[in-house]
């Protein structure tokens, strides 16, 4: 069978290998689909970029405006909400102490695997790659699961439902975020 060596679309717009693929695998008396995967990367390779003015016809004049949401904005808010728990943590539960720091901290539990993945990207300045960010995923995963072990652990007073709603209230800011851009 023969095989393209190429990714790139052919330049007189026929493909001259198909025909060797299908007299090749005729011969051997297999059945060939004409959508095989090497149509399909030819397929990709035809995508034309909008131009500025076509984007902004489909998606409005702010399409090309930078975000206002950054990472440091993204933690910075988790930490006021954090902290707005643990106020209604602190006036509603009786008694307030232990149900105050266990919001706190689940709060923490957010906020910081995010402030460290944050200060990641900043030292990070423009060599950003899908392997960094993958690196920079896993510190935060292991992050956030070592808090987790360690208050199970060292703390022996948590209270788990105002640590984890405050970390679950904390956690969906990233959707709150993602709605206000």
């Amino acid at each position: 069978m023969a095989v393209k060596t190429s990714n790139q679309a052919p330049k007189n717009g026929r493909d001259d290998h198909r025909a060797e693929r299908t007299v090749s695998v005729a011969s051997t008396g297999q059945h060939v689909t004409t959508d095989d995967a090497w149509d399909v990367e030819q397929q990709d390779n035809n995508i034309v970029p909008l131009t500025r003015a076509e984007a902004e016809k489909l998606f409005g004049p702010n399409v090309s405006r930078p975000s206002r949401v950054t990472p440091f904005k993204v933690v910075a808010a988790q930490m006021v909400l954090s902290l707005g728990a643990t106020l209604v943590w602190w006036l509603f539960y009786k008694p307030p102490g232990a149900a105050a720091l266990s919001a706190f901290l689940g709060g923490a539990i957010c906020w910081v695997p995010g402030a460290l993945f944050a200060a990641r990207l900043r030292t990070l300045s423009g060599a950003e790659t899908v392997m960094s960010w993958m690196i920079g995923e896993a510190l935060k995963m292991g992050t956030t699961i070592a808090m987790f072990v360690a208050i199970a652990f060292w703390y022996h007073d948590v209270r788990w439902v105002p640590l984890l709603v405050t970390y679950l209230i904390a956690l969906k800011t990233y959707w709150i975020a993602l709605a206000w851009r």
